[in-house]
């Protein structure tokens, strides 16, 4: 009997224990002892995922931009991967930081990891990393529950888009116009061709090597897209197009913007994005 007994005290001694580990969007596998309570976000998408994950209570410190949720405003600021306080993010003593694998500088993370700081790399790059990253940073969290929910909310809600906007019809080619001077775009690695592709539509510089490439004017004369895209309140920044009255798409008016917090961050609130340009896309191929 008092056999049994130890061998469950040390059975239970031992989940007790047990590290909480998933991995990150740079394959890397993130241990914790115990749930994190002091959580550095140093990336605007990453602060809506954990909050979606409901660990925005944990939240200690965020970047700059980290505007949604409105509570997010309230968290104190640690600066922007340009100009970070490291002294001032150490002091928050926090045993999670979420980082942007792609804009966070490679030494940063490094110095992070040397001061023994946790470090979680998110880059969700099509809605599956989004939907995995809440359960994964709820898991870290100790918020599993709520992960769960929000991620079968996002699946869900992701699945209707599919539905509702699945075609048969031939793709309508796109321009996504991130920035106009220099002239810049997004390849198919980017969330931003994942939503053009769900929408019906093909990304016209999709192919090319860099996510964040430089491209010509003529070069997107040349490939006459049937719609141009812009992140933002209006279609302003897409003025310039006018003028070339043979363009496609500015003989049929198919310049659109979709705000930019919405498609530019791979957060939850990319299915609002995506069900804007789905509607843009469709109002594009029904003309």
């Amino acid at each position: 009997m008092r056999l049994l007994a130890a061998l469950a005290l040390a059975l239970l001694s031992g989940a007790a224990s047990a590290e909480i580990s998933v991995q990150d969007d740079g394959g890397r596998t993130v241990a914790l002892a115990q749930p994190a309570r002091r959580i550095v976000s140093l990336a605007p998408h990453a602060t809506e995922l954990l909050f979606e994950a409901g660990a925005g209570a944990a939240i200690v410190g965020v970047s700059e931009y980290s505007d949604y949720p409105a509570a997010a405003k309230k968290i104190a600021s640690v600066g922007n991967i340009f100009a970070l306080d490291l002294e001032r993010l150490l002091a928050l003593k926090p045993d999670l930081v979420v980082v942007w694998g792609t804009g966070n500088a490679r030494q940063l993370v490094e110095k992070l990891r040397s001061n023994h700081v946790t470090v979680f790399e998110s880059e969700p790059r099509n809605y599956e990393m989004v939907a995995s990253s809440i359960t994964r940073l709820a898991t870290l969290a100790g918020t599993e529950t709520a992960g769960q929910a929000a991620a079968a909310r996002f699946r869900a809600r992701l699945e209707t888009l599919r539905s509702a906007y699945r075609t048969k019809s031939a793709p309508v080619s796109v321009f996504y116009q991130v920035w106009n001077k220099p002239l810049m775009t997004l390849n198919d690695e980017h969330m931003v061709s994942a939503a053009i592709r769900l929408c019906g539509g093909k990304n016209i510089f999709g192919k090319l090597k860099e996510i964040s490439p430089s491209v010509t004017a003529e070069a997107v004369l040349a490939a006459n897209p049937d719609a141009i895209i812009t992140g933002g309140e209006d279609t302003g920044a897409l003025a310039g197009w006018r003028q070339y009255a043979s363009l496609s798409a500015v003989k049929q008016n198919h310049l659109y913007a979709v705000k930019s917090d919405w498609l530019n961050r791979a957060g939850p609130r990319i299915l609002d994005g995506t069900e804007a340009l789905c509607k843009h896309l469709a109002d594009a191929r029904n003309k």
